[in-house]
């Protein structure tokens, strides 16, 4: 049976049952009928074949699985105190998690339908267009656990939430939908981080929806960190809704798995809105990382920030399309964005796409990107003061991301990303941040 006509037959069985929105889900499980899967046909996937992930016969589910609190250490932050929300192959674990309600509702969706039904039935899929993507009505369709994060009015979330999602002990290759709700209201502030980890050999492909919701005034950091081993695929796609003097961020780390494709979409509702999205992607043989990218400036005097940058190796892959919309009567705005990228043998490429797509007069806006190699110049000085020639490649590497890690607001996890980044590079780099 195809891929397709499993996933079909899997909500028909009632695979979906545990959350509620079933009219929503009919609907959503009728596009993805109609729709298909993506091809390199479809504009928005010309560069990036799924088609090769999706023939594995992957199963729907995973019993939950045994993990200790140790085996997570390598891969979340532990000397910060933290919330901690973890599920394991799909299933929340009460063991793993440690989470308090004192600023927040900090919980699994399942939990959240009777903790905060009213939240849930509001904003659940609210963030997402009228006609979704296929991969979107897939994840709406039978996605039936995940994280809800909510945040009351006027209040600080003094410790970061770290979301992980953890495989483990998987009997055949496995198919996961994970979703996260956020919901901040006006006046909130929280930061989060999310990981995808898998901790066997098993293909795991997971196709992840987050909805951010950031009410006005409220300040929304989010930090994605992709480091999962080369047997994995991630579909990671993020829809969020900013109101009026919100400040939203999305950083993206992509430094691991297989094949990763990020969809980051941004609807600036309010006016005087923040958006910031920056991300590293650091790949080498045989890895793939797409960043598609889209700012809908619906309202004027709001801002966006965009900075992407590169590095790839061996015959890793590259793609970046991102798309800032300025609508009609949206005066005084001011949208940035940038791409770069340094390819480190001739066997590696890029694929770049910066648009602007601007329908405003009274605007200021700029986009583009670069594709090039690390400085002969620079390498040569740093060589001649004695730096041995893989050191000073990493230094200039180094110094080529930096821009991105400096806004990380977490000393921790910048920590974490720089000893990541080192190990990627084969270094030590021992830098103070």
């Amino acid at each position: 049976m195809k891929l397709k006509d499993k996933l079909i037959q899997a909500y028909k069985d009632g695979a979906t049952r545990g959350l509620s929105f079933e009219a929503e889900r009919e609907k959503y499980i009728q596009q993805l009928e109609e729709m298909g899967f993506p091809t390199i046909k479809d504009e928005e996937w010309k560069y990036t074949n799924l088609l090769p992930i999706l023939k594995n016969d992957y199963q729907l589910s995973e019993s939950l699985s045994e993990v200790t609190a140790q085996s997570l250490e390598e891969y979340i932050l532990t000397d910060t105190d933290t919330h901690l929300v973890v599920f394991v192959n799909g299933q929340y674990s009460e063991e793993l998690s440690s989470v308090d309600d004192e600023h927040a509702c900090i919980c699994s969706l399942a939990e959240a339908e009777v903790k905060k039904p009213e939240i849930l039935k509001k904003y659940w899929g609210s963030c997402l267009p009228e006609n979704p993507d296929s991969l979107v009505a897939l994840n709406s369709a039978l996605s039936n656990n995940g994280t809800f994060i909510y945040v009351p009015n006027n209040k600080l979330v003094e410790k970061p939430i770290q979301i992980v999602y953890i495989t483990n002990d998987v009997s055949a290759d496995l198919f996961l939908q994970t979703r996260n709700l956020i919901v901040v209201e006006e006046n909130a502030q929280v930061q989060i981080t999310e990981r995808h980890q898998n901790f066997d050999g098993k293909e795991v492909f997971t196709n992840a929806l987050t909805e951010i919701n950031a009410a006005a005034n409220s300040i929304v950091d989010f930090y994605k960190i992709q480091n999962d081993k080369r047997s994995c695929s991630l579909i990671d796609n993020t829809w969020v809704n900013q109101e009026k003097t919100s400040n939203c961020t999305v950083d993206t780390f992509s430094f691991g798995g297989k094949f990763i494709r990020n969809n980051l979409s941004f609807l600036l509702n309010g006016e005087y809105a923040e958006s910031n999205m920056r991300g590293i992607t650091l790949i080498g043989q045989n890895q793939l990382v797409d960043h598609h990218t889209l700012v809908d400036h619906a309202v004027p005097n709001c801002q966006s920030n965009e900075l992407y940058k590169g590095i790839f190796d061996d015959n890793a892959k590259g793609v970046f399309n991102g798309k800032v919309m300025v609508r009609p009567d949206s005066q005084k705005t001011n949208a940035f964005q940038s791409n770069n990228n340094l390819l480190l043998t001739d066997s590696a490429s890029i694929d770049t796409k910066p648009q602007l797509e601007i329908y405003a007069d009274d605007v200021a806006c700029s986009h583009g990107c670069t594709i090039g190699q690390l400085d002969d110049e620079a390498l040569f000085y740093l060589r001649s003061r004695g730096i041995p020639f893989k050191e000073a490649q990493a230094l200039l590497m180094y110094a080529f991301a930096n821009d991105v890690l400096s806004n990380v607001k977490i000393p921790e996890l910048k920590e974490k990303l720089n000893r990541i980044i080192a190990e990627k590079l084969g270094v030590e780099l021992n830098i103070e941040v």
